[in-house]
């Protein structure tokens, strides 16, 4: 079965996150990776791009219960229903899970995926979440690029 990975990422993303996006989904397709994403606009969109066309499979975990605004670049959309909540089935769909950039619902499926604790959790760009003293809260991984990410992922050799 192929590895699984989760990108998440803002739909409104800055041209930095959109590139680093587009190198991590064309890099995954590269290794075979199936990327899972939200399947809209912005950083999974983006993502979505690179992988398809570098021949990859796309799914895109809906949040709407149809396919209306789902991205063209998606292998398969998988519409839900289930509103930000379809950010439990994309963790949990995941070998890995990778964050370029940050928001609200970005940092929910951080959260998620760290919650889980069975997965690699990388974050590249975006937010940092720090404790009350102020100390970074272990167990994320921090990217300096896209293939840094898939580096601390430790999926591959």
């Amino acid at each position: 079965m192929a590895i699984q990975v989760a990108v998440c990422g803002p739909r409104d993303c800055t041209p930095e996150e959109r590139r680093n996006a587009y190198e991590l989904g064309r890099l995954l397709a590269g290794r075979g990776a199936v990327v899972v994403c939200g399947g809209y606009t912005g950083v999974m969109e983006a993502v979505a791009q690179g992988a398809h066309e570098a021949g990859g499979t796309v799914v895109g975990v809906l949040s709407r219960a149809d396919r209306e605004g789902a991205n063209p670049y998606l292998t398969v959309a998988i519409p839900t229903g289930a509103g930000e909540a379809r950010n439990a089935i994309i963790v949990n769909s995941a070998d890995a899970v990778i964050a370029v950039g940050g928001s609200w619902g970005t940092l929910s499926e951080l959260a998620l995926a760290m919650r889980r604790g069975r997965v690699p959790v990388v974050q590249l760009g975006g937010w940092r979440v720090y404790d009350e003293h102020g100390e970074v809260v272990p167990g994320i991984r921090y990217a300096t690029g896209p293939a840094h990410a898939l580096e601390l992922t430790g999926l591959w050799p």
